[in-house]
């Protein structure tokens, strides 16, 4: 009989975590939420903070959980958003919880950056990162603008997931895939570039030793062990970020693929064995991050349900409420193609009321404004695809092989609807799921660490048998073909 390892996931979003057990019997895994917690920002003065010890706590009631049920925890992994880190003193303790990209302190930070210290253009060039304001370079700057009495008297800086295992084990390290959301990371060493440091006078040296995904970096301490009722397990670093994680949940047979996570924001790309920086790339504001086996993840941000999230709230407001499949039927009953708008256009980042931001968008454009829930929902959902098919067309003039497959995963991979249009606006096949893609990765990458699994292709074959993807082949591509310049025209 083959033996069964239990591995405790923690995946941690900007609004919520859980704690989730992965059980591996052979290449069997079948996954068990247990806890579900907040993760609220806290507010001091003008300061938006995390609450680190909050999230401890969580991370401690997730233990205690799988004790109570009497399960026997192989392994613990932990993933996060990007970016965000707090400091330590040189006891050991946190001095400053961590600030939240949420409500950036760095307004204007990278253009004073790029000003004194170095320009746009060398700070990608030697990250491959897109510049945004709230990227870890820049908060600690700002840091250092402000006297931060953190940052002055700090040891170390460990960004979340990092934070979170230390307080598991006591041990500090600089988890790689994390590291490449910092806009620090050089990725070809994949190593701290420290010029980009330094230069703003920010010692290099409170950075931990670099860790690639899979690594055991330390146990769980015998207090703590002692307090949740388990044993002294094994904490490893998965791929701390979880778009990371969520990455190596692909259930692809080979490399010949793009992936699009697909959630409130979508995250479009491929994976390369070596960063793709240049012009088109800088110009098309294309990022490089780490992945696992040492690969980068060469992706695009593009707003996703965020469009359908915001006008079912106003809808709410009015009374008006859709079930998942009623959304389907509505977007199904208008014409396809009445209206076309740039998802990613600065008018819907966060407009008081969408469906007026949607309208003027239209009108401004000489289209028909929808005049129905059910036109608006055609609308976002055809734009939406419209929009991949860019994308995708963009990520397939620099990929070094041939785009023959999409795979979405993520919860919007349950869209059926519109995987069936992406696959008619892309003309290749969509494979969609597994719809946990974050926990599973997180999950994945704990079996690696144990070495119960070689390679992620091993990992994807496994999730390929086990959660059966579903497809979505092109039918109708000829008119997507016909209407794609008009979109390109709203492109900018």
């Amino acid at each position: 009989m083959e033996h069964t390892h239990n591995f405790l996931a923690f995946d941690i979003g900007a609004t919520s975590g859980r704690s989730i057990i992965g059980s591996l019997t052979g290449n069997n895994l079948e996954l068990k939420e247990l806890t579900r917690f907040p993760n609220k920002i806290i507010r001091t003065g003008d300061k938006y903070y995390w609450d680190i010890f909050a999230l401890f706590d969580a991370l401690k009631d997730g233990l205690k959980a799988a004790s109570a049920q009497n399960i026997k925890i192989d392994a613990i992994g932990i993933d996060t958003w990007g970016v965000d880190f707090v400091y330590l003193g040189e006891d050991g303790s946190i001095l400053s919880t961590a600030r939240s990209y949420r409500y950036p302190y760095t307004e204007g930070i990278p253009e004073e950056y790029f000003d004194k210290i170095l320009s746009r253009k060398e700070v990608y060039g030697l990250t491959g990162i897109q510049i945004m304001n709230f990227n870890s370079l820049f908060q600690l700057y700002a840091a250092r603008k402000e006297n931060s009495s953190a940052l002055k008297n700090a040891q170390e800086i460990l960004f979340m997931p990092d934070a979170l295992s230390y307080l598991l084990t006591g041990e500090k390290v600089c988890e790689y895939t994390i590291l490449s959301t910092s806009q620090f990371l050089n990725p070809y060493t994949r190593q701290i570039e420290k010029s980009l440091l330094e230069k703003a006078g920010i010692s290099a040296s409170l950075m931990p030793p670099v860790v690639m995904p899979g690594q055991v970096t330390g146990y769980l301490t015998e207090s703590l062990a002692k307090e949740c009722g388990t044993e002294k397990v094994p904490v490893i670093a998965v791929a701390g970020h979880d778009t990371a994680s969520a990455v190596v949940s692909v259930p692809a047979g080979n490399k010949n693929f793009a992936y699009l996570s697909s959630g409130t924001w979508s995250l479009m790309g491929i994976e390369v064995n070596r960063p793709i920086i240049n012009e088109t790339s800088f110009n098309l504001n294309f990022t490089n991050e780490g992945g696992v086996d040492g690969t980068v993840r060469f992706l695009k941000n593009i707003i996703g349900m965020w469009l359908l999230e915001q006008c079912r709230k106003e809808w709410k407001a009015d009374g008006k409420e859709f079930t998942y499949p009623e959304i389907v039927a509505l977007s199904d009953s208008v014409a396809g193609f009445r209206s076309l708008i740039d998802p990613d256009n600065a008018a819907f980042a966060n407009p008081e009321s969408m469906t007026k931001a949607i309208a003027v968008f239209c009108e401004k454009t000489g289209q028909t404004v929808p005049q129905s829930e059910a036109g608006f929902i055609r609308c976002i959902f055809d734009s939406l695809a419209m929009k991949y098919k860019y994308v995708l067309d963009c990520l397939q003039k620099v990929a070094p092989f041939p785009i023959e497959k999409l795979h979405i995963i993520g919860g919007g991979s349950h869209n059926q609807l519109l995987n069936r249009m992406t696959a008619d606006a892309i003309g290749i096949p969509v494979t969609a799921g597994p719809g946990e893609a974050t926990a599973i990765g997180n999950i994945m990458m704990q079996a690696k660490g144990l070495k119960l699994v070689n390679s992620t292709q091993e990992i994807r074959n496994i999730i390929r048998s086990g959660f059966n993807p579903e497809v979505f082949y092109p039918q109708n591509t000829g008119q997507w073909n016909e209407k794609y310049p008009y979109f390109l025209t709203l492109n900018h």
